[in-house]
């Protein structure tokens, strides 16, 4: 089955201020590298908006009116965070380009699928925008896949900023785990790995903080020592995948240094364990990125990772990189928390 790519060139018309970082441009390299897949043999589908019923599974009834009251204006909702005239319409379709893409791997007509969209989404939590999201596109996915039946949602969010929304969404539910690998300290200040749940939901947020200067190969051992064991055991029936590309190393926002090759290599270890565990279903939302060409070569690369590509091993690492000290002392110090929890740590 060929990989989906749900997206639509209207994502660029989600205007920013001049000088923005989440600028309209992104939306445009999103059609470009879908356009290029299109061209290997990649689905490429336009998506549906996302219904105030969807919505509500994870944002308050507050919330959505008072983005609907944005509609045809240029509003500022916080330092970061603007909308413009159709920006309230293009989050509902960038909500349900997810959803779409959810339905597609659920009804057994792909196995893999992308939803390329903007606004992103992870920060946007139930009762607020902000971070540059308006709705929690990756959360809005995970609570449709549990109102068709899916037992057990795993998101995955490796955006360098932590996921702040998406945790707040799902703090007190065993049935969603979320995992996420973030810099540390960084915006928006959450996500220490302390925070591990409430209620029956405890042991099922996974905090990843790591240091800044992070490399290819310190990514690479805490997802092979914390992600991939914490997810086997979880045993999810579908993973979705917050995939933010400003852990980049030229990225103007991080303070990371993965490179493209790197950012498949990630994908390629969740992919396997979607292979495992959920039959092989697997969808990738897009965050962040905000180095164009950056973006453009680490999707690219994320996709191919998708398609079953081989691709590039990860950067050759380059004197001091060559011991995962960053991804060594993560590693240990999540491991000193959610080995209460999880047995294969």
């Amino acid at each position: 089955m060929p990989l989906l790519i749900v997206t639509s060139d209207r994502f660029a018309l989600h205007q920013t201020p001049p000088g923005h970082p989440e600028r309209p441009e992104r939306a445009d390299a999103m059609h470009v590298v879908a356009e290029a897949w299109r061209g290997r043999g990649a689905q490429v589908g336009a998506p549906v908006a996302a219904t105030r019923e969807q919505l509500l599974r994870v944002h308050t009834a507050g919330h959505l009116d008072a983005l609907a009251a944005t509609s045809g204006q240029a509003v500022m909702l916080d330092p970061d965070t603007f909308t413009s005239p159709e920006s309230w319409e293009l989050a509902q379709l960038a909500a349900g380009a997810t959803v779409t893409a959810v339905d597609a791997v659920l009804d057994g007509r792909h196995r893999r699928a992308a939803a390329l969209v903007r606004p992103p989404g992870h920060h946007a939590e139930p009762g607020r925008a902000m971070g540059f999201c308006l709705i929690n596109n990756v959360a809005v996915a995970a609570a449709h896949a549990r109102a068709r039946g899916v037992e057990r949602v795993a998101i995955v969010d490796f955006d360098v900023h932590h996921g702040n929304g998406t945790q707040a969404a799902f703090l007190a539910d065993a049935a969603v785990l979320f995992l996420s690998t973030h810099q540390w300290p960084f915006y928006p200040g959450s996500g220490h790995e302390a925070e591990v749940g409430t209620g029956d939901g405890a042991g099922f947020t996974v905090n990843i903080p790591i240091d800044g200067g992070a490399t290819d190969l310190d990514y690479g051992l805490v997802y092979r020592e914390i992600v991939a064991p914490i997810l086997a055991e979880f045993d999810p029936g579908l993973l979705l995948v917050s995939a933010g590309f400003d852990a980049h190393e030229q990225d103007p926002l991080g303070g990371m240094r993965l490179t493209a090759a790197g950012y498949a290599g990630l994908t390629r270890q969740l992919v396997a364990v979607a292979d495992r565990c959920a039959s092989g279903r697997i969808v990738i939302v897009t965050e962040g990125g905000y180095h164009l060409p950056a973006f453009t070569e680490s999707l690219d690369s994320t996709l191919g990772a998708m398609a079953g590509d081989a691709g590039a091993s990860p950067a050759t690492p380059r004197g001091d990189d060559e011991t995962p000290a960053r991804g060594m002392l993560a590693s240990k110090r999540v491991r000193a928390v959610q080995s209460a929890y999880w047995r294969g740590l």
